[in-house]
């Protein structure tokens, strides 16, 4: 049986799936913040929160930090999960897939190829969806990743996040966050790199309605002028392969390297989602600098993990 709940931690998502970032309004990101706190500082006290739920984590790609962490969350919070890898919808359609998941599982999280396949998995599941990673958002790492920042600076407000390299899903998330939580958010990509307009013009009304600025610029070092979080990703993703030595030409002005961090604020962090692929978008030396809080982002997936799903599914 599950607990109940201190009166000031009883937040519930008004969403019934996370396919994208915007399914959780501002508020429930501000109240998601405030709960991975209490859950990170308090373990014991939410260990059997979840008793007797169960989640369906399908993976078409491979996974280190998203598989365990959403398996340790759930096990962490008293309930279990069943992992499914390969193609969701390979042996029949994807609509018999969610139906039959929710009459076993009271959650699915899914890391897969294309968004349409989150959408259509929502749209057929009568439990929550939730998005563990798709071609056009990350949002579980862009959640994690505004705590570390947070953590960082004991604020949101005011700072600056600047992300170098593709406008790939890890971009688009953190910017529709980040945004909304009162940062300024700047792209430094080649040109040709951008993100999809019609999320680039998502992110500015969240913007305008925060008071937070959007710059998407082709010049790396004018991108990281001044800010307080540089964020970078691998230049290929899983599906890129093809593209990969192409990339590595275009984006070879854009690696976060000593040189590049050093036109940041002088207490700026580095970011990465990892993995990283380390002499390509970021050297080593930026990696294992006292800048860097890679890890201190790996180990954040695990606590707003925690706080998504009680959100969700509580």
């Amino acid at each position: 049986m599950a607990v109940t709940l201190p009166a000031e931690l009883m937040w519930k998502a008004t969403a019934q799936d996370l396919r994208k970032d915007l399914d959780l309004s501002n508020e429930e990101v501000c109240s998601l913040m405030e709960l991975t706190e209490q859950v990170k500082a308090h373990p014991s006290r939410f260990a059997r929160s979840l008793a007797g739920r169960y989640l369906s984590l399908l993976f078409e790609k491979p996974s280190l930090r998203t598989r365990l962490t959403f398996e340790l969350a759930i096990k962490q919070l008293g309930g279990d999960a069943v992992v499914s890898t390969g193609p969701v919808a390979e042996r029949e359609p994807l609509k018999d897939v969610a139906r039959n998941l929710d009459r076993w599982t009271q959650g699915i999280v899914a890391r897969v190829f294309q968004q349409e396949t989150i959408d259509e998995m929502a749209r057929w599941s009568s439990v929550p969806v939730i998005n563990a990673l798709s071609d056009l958002y990350h949002p579980c790492q862009a959640l994690a990743d505004v705590f570390t920042i947070r953590e960082q600076f004991g604020e949101t407000r005011g700072l600056k996040v600047t992300f170098v390299g593709d406008g790939n899903n890890v971009a688009n998330s953190l910017m529709l966050t980040a945004t909304r939580l009162g940062m300024d958010f700047t792209l430094g990509c080649p040109a040709g790199y951008e993100p999809r307009p019609e999320i680039v013009s998502d992110a500015m009304a969240l913007a305008a309605v925060a008071g937070t600025h959007i710059e998407i610029v082709h010049d790396a070092a004018k991108a990281v002028a001044g800010a307080h979080a540089v964020y970078t990703d691998v230049w290929a993703s899983m599906g890129q392969e093809r593209e990969a030595d192409q990339r590595r030409q275009n984006f070879l002005p854009f690696q976060v390297n000593e040189a590049l961090m050093a036109k940041a604020r002088p207490d700026a962090v580095f970011m990465h989602c990892l993995p990283a692929k380390r002499g390509q978008e970021v050297t080593d030396g930026v990696m294992e600098s006292g800048q860097s809080v890679v890890f201190d982002q790996a180990e954040n997936r695990l606590h707003a993990q925690k706080a998504l799903l009680l959100m969700m599914l509580s």
